[in-house]
């Protein structure tokens, strides 16, 4: 199927997608989980792209979550500086697929140098009017719940007044649309405590494909399959 048959018979606005299956394409090579991660970023770029290209409005990358910070010091430090480096000296990718950068998740619990390349870049974008790419970064759906609930408390709001919108709003997707397709690559089936709420009725594809090799044409494929779900949100059809 064509680009533009896809596009014709209608895209999900917002796509999450979480990357998973760098270490293991890195150990699969015999290389270190680090050179996984570096061919990850290479992927990540590609698919951003392809959303652009097919007019997909959002995308949420699952970049750092913050269980990631258990992992070994080294690979923590490696990816830090990933994704420093890539913030600073993306903007020409940024700015040709006219993409405007956003991120989820706990910003001051970042250093402070990866805190400052994230405002940095999410200001030099934020007049691209193409794709979204919510980059969640230091990201845990528990944590963001728990942080939205605070918030609520804090603005002395009444139990009564208390409803999905508000909930919805005080999260740090807050004006982002729901996911509407979920994909996992690298052959696990959970959502790992990514997005619970905004992908309650979110259509699921999960791959075997590791990450790193994973590309356009199966990003497509996963698109077409979305398009032939029968999505309800609990009611029946024609009733």
């Amino acid at each position: 199927m064509t680009t533009e048959e896809i596009i014709a018979r209608g895209v999900p606005e917002h796509v999450g997608i979480i990357m998973d299956g760098n270490g293991r394409w890195a150990k699969n090579r015999g290389l270190a989980r680090t050179a996984g991660h570096k061919e990850g970023l290479t992927s990540a770029k590609k698919i951003v792209a392809a959303a652009a290209k097919l007019g997909i409005k959002y995308v949420t990358l699952y970049t750092f979550s913050t269980e990631n910070w258990k992992r070994a010091q080294e690979e923590v430090g490696f990816l830090m500086n990933l994704i420093r480096g890539h913030l600073r000296a993306e903007f020409e990718f940024y700015k040709k697929n006219g993409i405007r950068v956003s991120h989820i998740g706990d910003l001051a619990g970042l250093p402070e140098d990866v805190q400052k390349e994230i405002i940095n870049a999410k200001k030099d974008t934020e007049n691209f009017t193409g794709t979204t790419c919510i980059l969640a970064i230091n990201y845990g759906s528990r944590d963001e719940i728990v942080r939205g609930v605070k918030k609520i408390i804090e603005s002395n709001t009444k139990a009564e007044d208390v409803t999905e919108d508000l909930i919805t709003a005080s999260l740090d997707t807050e004006n982002a649309p729901a996911v509407d397709l979920l994909i996992r690559t690298g052959g696990e089936q959970r959502l790992s405590n990514f997005m619970l709420w905004q992908c309650a009725y979110a259509e699921f594809v999960f791959t075997d494909t590791l990450w790193p090799d994973y590309n356009e044409e199966e990003f497509f494929k996963d698109i077409e399959k979305f398009q032939l779900r029968n999505r309800r949100f609990g009611g029946v059809p024609n009733q």
